[in-house]
């Protein structure tokens, strides 16, 4: 790959969950921008922008210059009071419009009140990236990147509020200079929800990436026999309910079996008393949100097998995202065992690396003891774990990213 011309200043508007002042590791792409960019330009300028379960509603901007944080400030109600209002009033929810308008206002406040000019701009989410086109056109950014971590057609069902999404997406899509998609499903879905087929758009597979210390992996006899690992959310359509729920089957014929659940949430205490219904005491191991990712890495790679139970909902996003758990999974060397639902999950079992089952019980703790009795597939799949998941470097990733937008202009 050819040598990449870095912009000399970047502005990033993105979101966290915030928790007790906290940022969480649930969040927009924050480490790897930071991790990538952060060395190699002048100025970088991180825009965080709390989603709405968080314990805090004001956005933070975080300047770095020449690699170095300058300065860490909350933007001030001064200058969005009547929006904060808004928010505090509004019934909670996931997605709320005064956080919308919060966002948008947030991009353009802090522009204006630093009156520098940027190379690039990156909007994670649609609103943050028409803030982001109107900065270009008013002269304050040169270039605009719609970056998509999430992706559906039928995300919020057959509603208005449905329609306005797509309608958000589409202009991103159209007037965004480049799109940065995690999955090469997103484009597919938008194009059979109606997006202009004649037209063509910018859009670039920016998967998920790793740091170089989650990409590592034990020998065989160095992994916990029979341990099976999950990581990621604990929301439905994750489905670490199904996970417990196959493991207690799994547990019938592998009695020495266990499950590491690595992730926390609203539904921890849930799925916590479902385990307890099943009388699988401490076979079961719930870790929480492990902040290092060092360390969640290192819990992965003395694991057995990964598994990423994702639930075949009509109207989940899964379909058409990346699976970051699947990523770090293969990056420890193991086997997977997954649904047919995301993408990645597919791409992988193509490549040699896991195995597909249907989301229910029987298809998945049957898929899961196949790998387990089988040393000689289990060998094999560990193998070409390891080899998909060499080049899965955030570097990479990002590097790649750039010299694809040289080529489209060129």
């Amino acid at each position: 790959m050819r040598k990449k011309y870095y912009p000399a200043s970047i502005f990033f508007a993105t979101f966290s969950w915030y928790k007790n002042g906290k940022r969480m590791p649930r969040n927009g792409m924050i480490e790897s921008m930071l991790y990538f960019f952060v060395p190699r330009v002048k100025t970088f300028i991180l825009l965080d922008q709390p989603h709405p379960i968080s314990d805090t509603i004001h956005p933070f901007v975080e300047v770095y210059q020449y690699g170095v944080l300058r300065e860490r400030r909350r933007i001030s109600l001064f200058f969005y009071f009547f929006v904060y209002l808004y928010c505090l009033m509004e019934k909670r929810g996931l997605t709320r419009t005064s956080y919308k308008l919060r966002d948008f206002f947030s991009v353009i406040i802090v522009v204006f009140t630093r009156t520098e000019k940027y190379d690039l701009f990156v909007g994670l989410e649609a609103v943050n990236t028409i803030a982001g086109i109107l900065l270009k056109k008013l002269g304050f950014v040169k270039t605009v990147i719609y970056y998509v971590s999430d992706y559906s057609p039928i995300r919020f069902g057959k509603t208005f509020f449905n329609r306005v999404y797509l309608r958000l997406d589409r202009f991103c899509v159209t007037h965004a200079d480049f799109t940065w998609d995690v999955s090469p499903a997103m484009q597919e879905g938008r194009l059979q929800a109606g997006l202009d087929r004649s037209k063509n758009y910018r859009v670039i597979h920016v998967p998920n990436g790793l740091f170089p210390s989650q990409i590592k992996s034990l020998s065989i006899s160095q992994r916990k026999r029979d341990c099976l690992v999950y990581l990621g959310n604990l929301e439905p359509d994750f489905g670490v309910e199904l996970a417990i729920q196959s493991f207690k089957e799994v547990k019938k014929e592998r009695p020495k079996a266990t499950l590491r659940i690595i992730g926390g949430g609203e539904n921890l205490a849930e799925m916590k008393r479902l385990a307890d219904s099943f009388k699988l005491g401490k076979s079961v191991i719930f870790y929480g949100f492990v902040d290092s990712n060092e360390e969640m890495a290192k819990i992965v790679r003395s694991s057995y097998v990964g598994i990423a139970p994702y639930r075949a909902f009509p109207e989940s996003i899964r379909w058409y995202g990346d699976a970051g758990k699947i990523r770090q999974y293969t990056a420890a060397g193991l086997p997977v065992v997954t649904t047919h639902v995301p993408p990645l999950g597919r791409y992988i079992v193509k490549k040699g690396a896991g195995i597909m089952t249907k989301d229910t019980v029987k298809s998945f703790s049957d898929g899961i003891l196949r790998l387990l009795s089988d040393d000689a597939l289990y060998e094999k799949l560990t193998a070409g774990a390891i080899e998909v998941s060499k080049d899965n470097t955030w570097e990479y990733v990002y590097t790649k990213a750039l010299a694809d937008m040289e080529k489209m202009i060129e």
